[in-house]
C-alpha cells in the first residue's frame, strides 16, 4: 500500500462504519469510541476539539407486566448491559449553518440520541457546545400524539398503580418537567437498592416515550439498551409498592413510576424503536427564490438544510434547519428555525445508511436525492423538491417520493452508501457497501427514473466500512474492517481496481507510529480530491502495554491520490527535463498536473466553499524538491483560466498578460490567485510582511525588495490582483450608497442585510490612487459627492482613536497612526490602529473577524455580490434579484475568499482552509 504523508493518533478506537467526516471548513471529525475527536488536517499534531458523549437518561414509555419481560421483542432489552455509550454516526452540515458561518456537527450515539454541536465560543475551551437535542424534539412530537396509539390516552393510568399514589396528585406542569430514568429493566421487588433508584430529567410528557436503544459493541443488531421503567410494579397485579418512609426525592421518583401507563410488550418495543436513532446525514444546502420563499422565523434566512435521522423502526425523520440570518463571533446559540417536516417509512427494518445528493436542476426549485439502506438488505432512492421541502408541515406526509428500489430485501445488511452526481446531466452514481464485504455500483438516469447495476465486487472479507467517490465519480475508494483499502477506476459502466499512487510529493510523515493496524473504520476524500484520510484501529495486543496501548488506540492517516490517472493521456509530456524530480516518473507528474488543474477549475464556481488546503500542501511539497514543476503547473493554470491561451509561456512572458486580463476575471479566480501567491510563491514571507511590502509597492510605484526578479513579479501580480478586488468592493459600496440616497423612504440597517460603510475613506482611497483605478470608478466617485446625505449611512470623514480619542488621518487602507493627544511638555503616544479590510474604517475594540491567509481584520462584512462577480462591472449593480438594503453579508475575506474566523490562541483548534 502507498505510504502516508502524515498521521495523527487517537486515544479511543472507532466502532462503527463511516467513523470519519471532512467538513467544508477543513476540519476532520472522528467518531472514536465515547468521544468525537476534531482535528485540523493542516496541523494534525496541533490542538484539537472534543465532543464528549454523556450518558443520557432515556425517555419514559410506561410499564409492562413482569411476564412480558421475557417476550421475544423485549428480551434483547432485558438482557442488555451497555457500560458506556459511544458514537455511532456523525455528519457535518454545509458551510453557513453554525452561528459563525461554519459547520454544525450532528452526533448519534449508541443510546439512540442525536445532538447538534458547534465550535466553542469561549476562550480556553476545547469542548464543543451542544446547541440542539434532536431526540428531545422528536420525543415531544411523539408524546403529543401518544406514539400513534389512540387506544392508550396520555392520561390513562395503569391498573397496577397503587391507590395511595393517584395520578391527579401530579399536576400537568410537573409531569412536563419530568422524565423517568429508564436505563435498565430489573424486577422491582420488596427491596430498594441504590442501583434500582430511578432518576428524573426534564421532559414534555411522562405518559408516553421511549427508551433509546443501542447496540452493544460487537453483539450484533439484537443488542439494545435496557430500561428501568419498563417493568411491573410488584410481583402480581394485586401487589402494591412497598411503603416509602421518606418524603424526599425518592418518593417523587417512585410516584413518577407509578404514574406511567401500562402498555404491552409490542407497544414498548415499537415506541423504543421510534426513538432509537442509528444514522444521521445532512442534506446539501438549499436556497429558495424570493417568489416561493415564505417568511422564515426570526433570525433565520432563506437558506436551509435537512437533517435526516434514521431509526430502528425503519423510519426517517426529516428536520428543516435554517441558516442564521446573520453571523457573529461574539454569540452562540441554537438554530432559531428548526422544524420537523416529516417522518417517512422508508424500510421495514433498521435504517443503517443514508446518503444525499443535489441534482443539477433549476436553481429556483432545487431537487435532492436521498439513498437509504436497511439491515434487511434493501436500498431505495427517493427524490424531494425544494418548494415542497420548504412548505411541508405535515409530519405524517413527508415530501419525498420513491424514485426506485434498486435492491430488494436480501439477507445481507447494507453498511454504507455513497451517492454522487456525475458530470453528465441527470446521471447519478451510487455505491452500496454490504456486511458481507462486497459492494455494488449503480448508474442511474434521473430523467427516465432508471438505474442499472454496473457490477458487484467481492472486494473485502469483512463488512465494508467506507466508500468515497473522487474526481467527479472517476474513482471509488473502499475500505473494510479487514484493514484493506482499495482504489477503483470507473471506465464506462465497469470498475477496474487500480493501485493507490505510491509516490508522494515532499517528505513523508516522520511520526513514529506502530504499523499494527487491525481494521479500517472509514475513509473520506479531501475537498480538492488530492488526498484521502482514513481512520484505522490498532491491534492492542501487539502494542507496548506500558506506553503505546495507553495512549494510542487508533490513527488517522493521510495519503496522496493526486497522482491517479483520471484521464487517458496519450503522447503527453511535460516539455522539460525531469531528472530533477526524484521518485516520480514523467507520467505521474503529468497525472499530478492534470488533477491539480482539475481541482483549481472546480473552485472557479463561486458557490463551492474555498478550501484549498490539499492543493497548497501539494504545491508546497513539490516546491521543496521541484520548484520548476510548480512554476510549470501555475503558468499553465494562468494561461488557461486568465489569459485563455493554450500556448506554453515562461513566467516573465505570461505575468504581464495576466495583469492586463484582471478586469475580465471572475472574483473567485482572483481569490485563488491571491491565495497561491501568498501561501506558495511567497511562502517564505509572513502575511504582515507581505502586506507591508504591498503598501510600499502601491505607494512608490515600484518594488523595493532584496529578492530575485521572479519574486518581484509575483509580488506585483498580487498587488494588482488585490487592487482589482478593492476597486470592485468600492464600486459596489458607491453604487449601494447612490441607490439608498435616491430612495425617499426611510431605511435602517437590519441584521443580515448589507449596508455600505466607510464611504469617506473610500473616496480618499480613490483620490490617492487616481492614476491606477478604472475610469468608471472615478466617474462613480464624482457622482457620490453630489448625492444627498442619508441618515442611515454615516458620512463623517474624521475618525478618532479608540484608545486616546485623538484624530486619525487616512494614510493607508491597512492601518493608521493616530496623532496622539498633547501632554505636558510634548506630544502623547501614538497608537497604531488596524483598518477594516472591507470599509477601510478604523476597527473598533470589539471582537473582529480575521482572515487566516492574509491576516487582515474585518469589522464590516462584504456583500455576497462581491464574490459572485464574473468580471469588472461597469455600473456595479448588486445582484439582480436583490436590492442594496437586502444584499446578504457573509463572513468571507474580500481578498482571499475564505471563511473569516475569530482570533484564537495557538493552543486552541481553528480551521485552516489554506
Amino acid at each position: 500500500m502507498a505510504s502516508r504523508f502524515q498521521a495523527a493518533t487517537l486515544v479511543a478506537s472507532p466502532s462503527y462504519p463511516n467513523s470519519i467526516a471532512w467538513s467544508d471548513e477543513n476540519l476532520i471529525a472522528v467518531a472514536s469510541g465515547h468521544i468525537v475527536t476534531i482535528l485540523n488536517p493542516a496541523l494534525p499534531f496541533g490542538p484539537r476539539g472534543l465532543v464528549t458523549v454523556p450518558k443520557s437518561e432515556p425517555y419514559p414509555i410506561g410499564v409492562v407486566k413482569k411476564e412480558d419481560l421475557l417476550s421475544g421483542c423485549l428480551l434483547p432489552t432485558t438482557l442488555s448491559r451497555e457500560p458506556r455509550p459511544c458514537v455511532r454516526s456523525i455528519s457535518w452540515s454545509n458551510l453557513g449553518m453554525a452561528p459563525n458561518s461554519g459547520c454544525l456537527l450532528a452526533v448519534c450515539t449508541t443510546e439512540g440520541h442525536v445532538k447538534l454541536y458547534c465550535p466553542p465560543f469561549r476562550d480556553f475551551c476545547a469542548e464543543w457546545i451542544e446547541v440542539l437535542d434532536i431526540t428531545d424534539s422528536l420525543y415531544d412530537y411523539l408524546a403529543s400524539i401518544s406514539f400513534k396509539e389512540p387506544n392508550i390516552p396520555p392520561t390513562e393510568m395503569s391498573n397496577e398503580q397503587v391507590s395511595d399514589h393517584p395520578a391527579d396528585s401530579v399536576s400537568g406542569k410537573e409531569r412536563k418537567r419530568r422524565r423517568v430514568n429508564t436505563s435498565g429493566i430489573r424486577n422491582f421487588g420488596l427491596e430498594t437498592s441504590c442501583d434500582q433508584t430511578p432518576c428524573y430529567k426534564d421532559s414534555k410528557d411522562v405518559n408516553a416515550g421511549s427508551s433509546p436503544s443501542s447496540e452493544a459493541k460487537g453483539q450484533g443488531p439484537c443488542k439494545v439498551l435496557s430500561t428501568k421503567s419498563g417493568r411491573q410494579i410488584g410481583k402480581s397485579s394485586h401487589q402494591t409498592v412497598p411503603a416509602i418512609k421518606s418524603k424526599g426525592k425518592f418518593a417523587k421518583k417512585m410516584h413518577e413510576i407509578c404514574s406511567l401507563p401500562l402498555i404491552t410488550a409490542d407497544q414498548y418495543a415499537s415506541h423504543s424503536a421510534m426513538l432509537s436513532s442509528l444514522v444521521v446525514a445532512w442534506s446539501p444546502m438549499l436556497k429558495l427564490s424570493s417568489d416561493m420563499c415564505l417568511v422564515p422565523e426570526n433570525n433565520s434566512s432563506n437558506w436551509f438544510s435537512l437533517l435526516a435521522v434514521g431509526a430502528k423502526s425503519g423510519k426517517i425523520s426529516f428536520w428543516r434547519i435554517h441558516a442564521p440570518e446573520y453571523y457573529s463571533i461574539e454569540q452562540s446559540g441554537a438554530p432559531t428555525a428548526v422544524e420537523l417536516i416529516g417522518i417517512l417509512q422508508v424500510h421495514n427494518s433498521w435504517v443503517t445508511a443514508i446518503s444525499w445528493a443535489l441534482l443539477a436542476s433549476d436553481s429556483s426549485n432545487p431537487q435532492v436525492l436521498l439513498a437509504t439502506g436497511s439491515s434487511d438488505g434493501s436500498v431505495r432512492i427517493w427524490i424531494g423538491h425544494g418548494e415542497e421541502l420548504l412548505k411541508s408541515f405535515e409530519v405524517n406526509n413527508a415530501p419525498f417520493y420513491l424514485l426506485n428500489e434498486i435492491i430488494n430485501i436480501n439477507a445481507v445488511p447494507v453498511s454504507v452508501l455513497s451517492l454522487m452526481p456525475s458530470q453528465s446531466l441527470h446521471k447519478i452514481l451510487l455505491a452500496v457497501g454490504k456486511g458481507s464485504g462486497a459492494f455494488e455500483v449503480w448508474i442511474g438516469d434521473i430523467s427516465v427514473k432508471k438505474f442499472n447495476r454496473a457490477g458487484s465486487y467481492d472486494a473485502h472479507d469483512q463488512v465494508v466500512t467506507g466508500l468515497a467517490w473522487a474526481f467527479d465519480g472517476c474513482f471509488l475508494y473502499s475500505c473494510s474492517q479487514d484493514n484493506f483499502v482499495r482504489s477503483w477506476s470507473l471506465r464506462g459502466s465497469s470498475l477496474t481496481e487500480v493501485a493507490i499512487p505510491s509516490s508522494s510529493p515532499g517528505l513523508r510523515s516522520v511520526s513514529d507510529l506502530p504499523d499494527v493496524f487491525i481494521s479500517c473504520l472509514g475513509l473520506v476524500v479531501s475537498p480538492s480530491n488530492l488526498a484521502v484520510a482514513m481512520v484505522r484501529s490498532f491491534d492492542v495486543n501487539q502494542l507496548d502495554h506500558m506506553y503505546e496501548a495507553r495512549l494510542q488506540k487508533a490513527a488517522v492517516e493521510f495519503f496522496w491520490i493526486g497522482g491517479q490517472q483520471k484521464d487517458i493521456l496519450s503522447n503527453t509530456s511535460l516539455g522539460f527535463d525531469i531528472e530533477g524530480f526524484p521518485g516520480f516518473s514523467e507520467k505521474e507528474l503529468v497525472y499530478w498536473e492534470s488533477n491539480i488543474l482539475w481541482s483549481l477549475k472546480q473552485y472557479e464556481h463561486w458557490d463551492k466553499p474555498l478550501v484549498v488546503w490539499d492543493i497548497i500542501a501539494a504545491l508546497l511539497a513539490f516546491k521543496q524538491s521541484a520548484s520548476h514543476y510548480v512554476d510549470h503547473v501555475l503558468v499553465k493554470w494562468l494561461s488557461l483560466s486568465l489569459v485563455d491561451s493554450h500556448v506554453e509561456h515562461s513566467i516573465e512572458m505570461i505575468l504581464p498578460h495576466v495583469c492586463k486580463s484582471f478586469s475580465k476575471a471572475a472574483s473567485r479566480q482572483l481569490h485563488l490567485l491571491n491565495i497561491i501567491c501568498r501561501r506558495v510563491l511567497l511562502s517564505e514571507m509572513k502575511a504582515d510582511e507581505i502586506n507591508s511590502n504591498l503598501l510600499n509597492l502601491g505607494g512608490l510605484g515600484e518594488a523595493d525588495f532584496t529578492q530575485d526578479k521572479q519574486h518581484n513579479l509575483w509580488m506585483e501580480l498580487l498587488s494588482s490582483s488585490e487592487r482589482e478586488l478593492r476597486e470592485r468592493l468600492v464600486g459596489l459600496s458607491f453604487s449601494a450608497y447612490k441607490s439608498i440616497a435616491s430612495n425617499t423612504a426611510s431605511c435602517s440597517p437590519e441584521p443580515g442585510q448589507w449596508y455600505p460603510h466607510g464611504i469617506p475613506q473610500m473616496e480618499q482611497w480613490v483620490a490617492h490612487h487616481n492614476c491606477d483605478v478604472h475610469e468608471q470608478l472615478k466617474v462613480l466617485a464624482s457622482e457620490i459627492r453630489t448625492c444627498k446625505r442619508t441618515d442611515c449611512i454615516e458620512r463623517e470623514a474624521e475618525e478618532q482613536c479608540t484608545y486616546c480619542s485623538a484624530p486619525v488621518p487616512f494614510d493607508s487602507p491597512e492601518f493608521s497612526f493616530c496623532k496622539g493627544l498633547e501632554s505636558n511638555g510634548g506630544i502623547g503616544q501614538k497608537h497604531k490602529l488596524a483598518r477594516c479590510a472591507v470599509s477601510m474604517q478604523v476597527c473598533p475594540t470589539t471582537p473582529l473577524w480575521l482572515c487566516k491567509c492574509c491576516h487582515r481584520w474585518t469589522s464590516n462584512l462584504a456583500p455576497e455580490t462581491h464574490f459572485m462577480m464574473p468580471q469588472y462591472s461597469i455600473d456595479f449593480r448588486l445582484s439582480p434579484q436583490s436590492s442594496p438594503v437586502k444584499e446578504v453579508s457573509k463572513p468571507l475575506c474580500p481578498f482571499c475568499g475564505i471563511l473569516l474566523q475569530r482570533f484564537q490562541p495557538e493552543f486552541l483548534l481553528s480551521a485552516l482552509p489554506v
